[in-house]
């Protein structure tokens, strides 16, 4: 209430100062929605003003730290960090990125060929790229847009370590041997179109695939820089014969292939070798000229045999070792004048083990 003079009249002062004082709110109250809007937008700029303090060296540090894809959403929480994706020299896009959908994984791949080359072919080509990993499915098409997006890249900027993970449509327990040898018809389509890529590729990690008896070693011919490669489910047949010849490989991992032998030929800079799995019941391995072969990993499960794995004549050229990991569940195992290896373990839930002098 006013009096004459158009001020409020004491006794409505007084009503409404003893309502704050009562701790009763006389502003207009907000409603639900307004609350929220208000609670985002401070939590939105506090968030940007925090980003917008850190330099530059620092943010591109955390965002190299996480997938390529989540730094790319990550940078659009400030304007200042909408260039720095083009900045970063370390990349790794992954279909894992993305909430796993089996019937979305075309579009799921197709995202990862799209990143990938909008991010190679726009990204500051003065910096150099020091680790570059894509891990992705085997489709022609997308294949293809990774593929030649990576070989422009390496021959436009500086790219000191490149790597693929290829993975198959299917998984291997619901592959045929026809699904098999398609995968691998697949992928040297895909070597075949895009030699300048694996021609740059330091590591290689493949999957469920059946190649012919010379496809390996022409991957292998191909991949001049390769210093890692792991084969998971691939073989040329069962009872096939894998030989190896590379003059940088450093590192070579066989898991679950049907390969009755794998031999090591010609490997001058080999250190790390590990066959998981093999299928024969003679040795596994075959040791050529491999002068720096130091770690050897031999495991074996599920199958019992009569043959006894003697690894004396094993290891009788291979000097050089100082790690012998072995892990076998079903198999009788012969150790005689290993003195030369130091230090071995075994490990072994049912063995037979004879140590001679």
């Amino acid at each position: 209430m006013r009096n004459k003079s158009g001020r409020p009249r004491k006794s409505a002062l007084h009503e409404a100062d003893a309502g704050n004082k009562n701790g009763v709110c006389t502003q207009p109250k907000l409603n639900a929605m307004q609350k929220a809007t208000r609670n985002e937008a401070a939590a939105s700029n506090a968030s940007e003003d925090r980003l917008s303090k850190l330099p530059n060296d620092l943010l591109l540090n955390i965002l190299e730290r996480v997938d390529t894809l989540d730094a790319i959403r990550t940078s659009v929480l400030s304007k200042r960090m909408l260039k720095l994706p083009t900045m970063l020299s370390q990349f790794f896009l992954s279909i894992s990125s993305i909430k796993y959908d089996h019937d979305k994984m075309p579009q799921i791949n197709r995202a990862v060929a799209h990143v990938t080359d909008s991010i190679l072919g726009t990204r500051n080509p003065e910096i150099t790229i020091r680790n570059l990993k894509i891990r992705f499915i085997l489709m022609d098409r997308d294949s293809l847009t990774i593929g030649r997006s990576v070989a422009h890249a390496m021959s436009t900027q500086k790219v000191e370590a490149a790597e693929f993970e290829i993975i198959t449509e299917k998984a291997y327990r619901n592959c045929t041997p026809a699904d098999l040898r398609q995968n691998a018809k697949l992928f040297n389509n895909f070597v075949g179109a895009c030699p300048d890529a694996f021609a740059g590729l330091r590591r290689l990690w493949l999957r469920n695939m059946r190649f012919g008896e010379q496809d390996i070693p022409n991957i292998l011919s191909t991949c001049k820089l390769l210093e890692s490669l792991r084969l998971i489910h691939c073989d040329s047949g069962i009872h096939s014969v894998l030989q190896v010849e590379h003059a940088q490989l450093i590192e070579l991992e066989v898991d679950l292939g049907k390969f009755e032998r794998v031999e090591l030929i010609c490997l001058p800079k080999l250190q790390r070798v590990s066959y998981n799995n093999w299928c024969s019941s003679e040795h596994p391995v075959y040791f050529g000229l491999v002068p720096q072969l130091s770690r050897l990993s031999l495991t074996k499960v599920g199958v019992s045999s009569d043959k006894i794995l003697e690894l004396s004549q094993l290891l009788a050229d291979v000097h050089s070792i100082s790690d012998l990991h072995m892990d076998f569940q079903s198999e009788k195992v012969l150790i005689n004048h290993l003195n030369h290896i130091c230090p071995f373990s075994i490990y072994d839930g049912y063995i037979y083990v004879a140590i001679l002098t």
